[in-house]
């Protein structure tokens, strides 16, 4: 297969603990490209692979990520994410598969283990290796419109391996230490180390700009753990572009951008 020709292009890693190569190209709208030696496979949600080596073979299934079985599938349908996980897989030689973001932003890297698991943003887990485990962890509803009218929904990434998360807009990384405490927008908020407590509180009185509520829910993240916040959202960004939308693209009284339903 002919390699790509763009200087300055970055090699593939090794990740750490799994034995498979990858890497991150472009910069506003990245990609991860993740080369698979004879035998070694990657997972991830159905739907989500954008390009791979005739050697790849593909297998999807309604099991959840690492064998979490009948469970997860209704966990995740009931979440109203995908219920089919897809298994990539290389046989006889050496290829790549390839998963390209849906949002401006960052692809990280993260390793996985009995003791240090990740919570992550329901549209977040790009890909992971077969050891990876993916099951939803925590689901609130936070009012009419807010995250596809679904609530505010987490995914619990465990097992072992590495997994890539996507994160949207640019990444702030804090650490914080035992009790420490930081207030988050949910829409905000990335990953986070399954150390790190997770409070949704109600805020009153203060006017929601993007709904048109005088009450704000807010996260309340409590250390110890590393917390990763993205700076873009999804329900900013398409209430940014609304204006710019076509009329007759509105439908039923209102505009659905990405899943969220503008009055």
């Amino acid at each position: 297969m002919t390699e790509h020709t763009e200087d300055n292009m970055p090699n593939f890693a090794d990740s750490e603990d799994s034995g498979v190569s990858h890497r991150v190209l472009g910069t506003t709208m990245p990609v991860l490209e993740v080369q698979l030696q004879s035998g070694q496979s990657v997972i991830s949600q159905g739907g989500e692979m954008s390009w791979m080596s005739p050697s790849i073979s593909m297998s999807t299934q309604t099991s959840g990520a690492g064998g979490s079985g009948l469970g997860g599938v209704f966990k995740r349908a009931l979440a109203g994410g995908s219920i089919f996980m897809s298994e990539y897989t290389a046989e006889g030689e050496t290829g790549i598969v390839a998963f390209a973001t849906k949002m401006p932003g960052h692809i990280k890297p993260i390793s996985v283990s009995a003791e240090k698991e990740y919570m992550v943003s329901r549209h977040g887990f790009m890909a992971g290796t077969s050891g990876i485990t993916l099951d939803v962890a925590f689901q609130q509803k936070l009012g009419v419109g807010i995250f596809s009218g679904n609530g505010f929904i987490l995914q619990r990434i465990g097992g072992e391996g590495t997994a890539w998360v996507e994160l949207s807009g640019e990444l702030v990384e804090y650490d914080l230490a035992d009790g420490e405490v930081m207030m988050v927008h949910p829409g905000h908020i990335g990953l986070f180390e399954a150390s790190v407590n997770l409070e949704i509180q109600a805020v009153k009185g203060i006017k929601n700009m993007l709904f048109g509520a005088d009450t704000i829910f807010l996260a309340k993240l409590t250390g110890p753990g590393k917390i990763y916040l993205q700076t873009l959202t999804l329900p900013g960004l398409a209430h940014a572009i609304a204006p710019y939308i076509p009329q007759n693209e509105r439908s039923g009284g209102g505009l659905n951008i990405g899943g969220v339903q503008l009055s």
